[in-house]
Formats: structure tokens, sequence, C-alpha cells
């Protein structure tokens, strides 16, 4: 029994540590930190916002989700690390896009920070939660 909980909280570490980092500094450059709250900007819709509200609710929703007990549980756990990944593509082609972050785009790696990182380890800890628990 304590094997079952113990994978459970796998996902949810996972979710938790994406959502961490989606609040810590994901990108810097030429001195400026941003966050993924930066890339929310309802004046100048797009791509950018649309993947950084779904990177949020992905995360939000995996957390909730690993407190809740509803019928196919498992399959809106990961539809919600779905939601978040096709975000961080999303985004990803955003910054392409869009003329404002298309020097971050250039150099994505290179101004990456801790947050991006966090973020990308939360997902792949998550899916491991996520498929461990079969």
């Amino acid at each position: 029994m304590a094997k079952k909980n113990s994978i459970k909280i796998i996902y949810l570490l996972g979710m938790a540590v994406t959502l961490i980092g989606f609040c810590c500094p994901m990108f810097e450059f030429m001195g400026i930190d941003s966050n993924g709250f930066k890339f929310i900007s309802f004046e100048n819709f797009g791509f950018v916002t649309i993947g950084a509200i779904l990177i949020l609710l992905g995360a939000i929703c995996g957390v909730a989700l690993s407190f809740l007990k509803v019928k196919n549980l498992e399959t809106l756990k990961l539809a919600a690390l779905l939601a978040g990944v096709a975000g961080g593509i999303i985004l990803v082609i955003g910054f392409n896009a869009d003329s404002v972050y298309r020097l971050i785009a250039k150099g994505l790696l290179k101004c990456a920070t801790v947050g991006f990182y966090m973020v990308i380890a939360g997902w792949i800890v998550s899916a491991a939660g996520w498929f461990l628990k079969k």
C-alpha cells in the first residue's frame, strides 16, 4: 500500500516543480529576467500568451487533480500534463513568430534560466509518475 501512495506523489511533485518553475525567472535577456507571468499579455494576445496560459493551467490542474477523487482521474491527469507540454511547444513557436521575442528564440537555451529547466524537469517527473502508476 505504501508503494502506491509514494508513486502517486511523484506526479504531484512533478507538477508542483512545473508550477514553481513557471513563477521563477525562465529567461534572462540583456539583464531582464522574465518569469512565465510576463509572457501573459492580453493587449498583445498571441501564441506566447496562449502557450504561457496553457503551461500555467496545466500545472495548476495537475496539482489540483492530485488531491481529487473523480471518475477518469488518470485520463484527466494526462490531459493536464499534455496541456502544459503543448503550451510549452506553442510558447516556443510564439517566440519565433512574435518580433518582440525573436531575440530570445535565437538563443533560447542561452537565455534560459532556472525556471525554464524546472518546468522541463517537472514535465519529465510528472510523465514518469503518470507512467509508473500502472
